[in-house]
């Protein structure tokens, strides 16, 4: 790894939704810079297959199975602190998109945006704010940097996403909310708001309303998920005194 791509160098960062898609590409980028990255979602085979790859490019990285909607959000934070003494940056990245006319949804659909868009994300920042606070203090940087990856649909709510649209919402004034509370001990807390981009996100959409979603992004030049890491990295790679609150980003032919 050369220098010149180093910029994390002594700083672990943990990303959910790691096994694919923006959490895989962010993982990639952040390690390329030096970071020492904590891979967390729920396919470890799939994990162990990223950090391979990252390891075989010069970087480090770590492998941490977990349902982030079980409630360990503690305990993952306490198992990535053992095996790596700190934590400087978290990247939440893991979501989903079960989306579709209001009428016609499966209850079930609109409690699983819930639980792991939303739920599951407030509680791995819970168990991590203590340490990325200590980070900002004590480490090399001065800085630690918490990253949620919201969507365009939570500044503007779509029709046939509105339970989507609501915890994405919900992301952005969450991230909002605490850049204010935690701006002066140096955490920087930024929401990253994408528009159409290529991953399973659409794979778990239910039948009669994939199809037209998949018809949707195949009439767009959609993002890639290196798109968006590319993002990410610029965004905790900033001087200390520099801090991007608020990022969204589209693909140039999305209305």
């Amino acid at each position: 790894m050369s220098t010149s791509a180093t910029r994390l160098a002594g700083t672990v960062a943990l990303v959910t939704g790691a096994s694919s898609g923006i959490g895989e590409a962010s993982a990639r980028s952040l390690a390329a810079q030096g970071a020492t990255v904590a891979l967390v979602a729920r396919r470890k085979d799939r994990l162990e297959s990223v950090a391979t790859g990252i390891r075989a490019s010069g970087g480090l990285a770590l492998v941490f199975p977990a349902d982030l909607t079980d409630g360990g959000s503690a305990s993952l934070v306490e198992r990535v602190l053992a095996d790596t003494g700190r934590l400087d940056t978290l990247v939440n990245a893991a979501g989903i998109m079960l989306v579709g006319p209001a009428l016609d949804a499966p209850a079930g659909e609109w409690q699983r945006n819930v639980d792991l868009n939303v739920s599951a994300l407030l509680n791995l920042t819970h168990a991590a704010l203590p340490h990325l606070v200590a980070a900002a203090r004590d480490g090399r940087r001065g800085v630690a940097d918490l990253v949620n990856i919201s969507s365009v649909a939570g500044r503007q709510a779509i029709g046939g996403a509105a339970v989507y649209s609501a915890t994405k919402a919900a992301v952005t004034a969450f991230s909002e909310a605490l850049r204010q509370e935690l701006a002066a001990q140096h955490v920087r807390v930024s929401s990253v708001e994408p528009g159409a981009v290529t991953t399973e996100l659409t794979d778990h959409i239910r039948d009669g309303v994939r199809e037209q979603n998949e018809a949707w992004y195949a009439a767009l030049e959609a993002l890639r998920p290196e798109d968006v890491a590319d993002v990410i990295t610029y965004v905790v790679t900033r001087p200390r005194h520099v801090a991007v609150n608020e990022l969204l980003v589209r693909p140039t032919d999305q209305t």
